[in-house]
């Protein structure tokens, strides 16, 4: 017999379902209320706005969290100020990074993304230093590095895993690609 009850189970997969989440909702308010700053709280003539609560539908998002979100981007509720930042970085082997965060806080995550980037064997860059790389479209950089060594490759996993679960970095782009 099982020394666990079925509920315990039940209730641990449920903590862990509902953090996860609570922490794609707030990425996603994050991006709405930015949206919302830049170009104001219409859907229909703010394409940027749209495409945020378009996500928020897909992540299940209540419709009042959708609205309180765009009244805070509006100035209309009274709240955090979210600003959208991009950080430039170099990985082990001369790579580079392209990271879009969005934060109330800037300080905190410069420091936050140079020690997970000097932890594996990188650095932040200056603006300017690491975006010619990736030019007008991020996804196809100019050019490409490869991966040299195995352990080059963990540490690039580690940085993208630790990069992944800071909660202000919306996207990541690099240059990278495997040698095979």
């Amino acid at each position: 017999m099982s020394l666990h009850s079925k509920w315990a189970n039940i209730k641990r997969k449920k903590a862990a379902l509902d953090s996860k989440r609570a922490d794609n909702w707030n990425k996603i308010l994050r991006i709405l209320i930015v949206a919302t700053k830049k170009g104001g709280g219409d859907i229909s003539s703010n394409p940027s706005l749209r495409l945020a609560v378009e996500k928020a539908k897909e992540a299940r998002m209540p419709k009042e969290n959708i609205e309180k979100a765009i009244k805070r981007g509006t100035g209309d509720l009274e709240g955090v100020n979210y600003e959208e930042v991009l950080y430039e970085g170099f990985g082990p082997d001369g790579g580079a990074f392209l990271i879009e965060c969005v934060t109330d806080n800037k300080n905190r995550t410069v420091a936050e993304l140079r020690t997970i980037l000097s932890k594996n064997g990188g650095n932040l860059g200056t603006v300017g230093s690491a975006a010619y790389i990736f030019g007008n479209d991020k996804d196809n950089p100019i050019f490409k590095v490869k991966i040299t060594s195995t352990e080059n490759e963990v540490l690039l996993d580690k940085i993208l895993e630790a990069l992944d679960d800071n909660d202000d970095v919306q996207e990541v782009f690099s240059n990278y690609e495997d040698e095979e």
